[in-house]
């Protein structure tokens, strides 16, 4: 039974963590995202004013 589990955590848990990584990427990089990230990076300058 051990080795039946230690083959499955070495072989397929190592292909469904890669494909959630996989996954996460391409969701991060999706087409239409790029508003979301660019409103996000630009939040701590959201309450400044502008100085002349």
């Amino acid at each position: 039974m051990y080795t039946l589990l230690r083959a499955l955590a070495d072989s397929w848990a190592l292909v469904a963590l890669f494909l959630i990584f996989l996954g996460i990427i391409a969701w991060a990089f999706r087409p239409g995202s790029q508003k979301l990230h660019e409103e996000i990076a630009n939040t701590p300058f959201r309450n400044d004013e502008l100085e002349d």
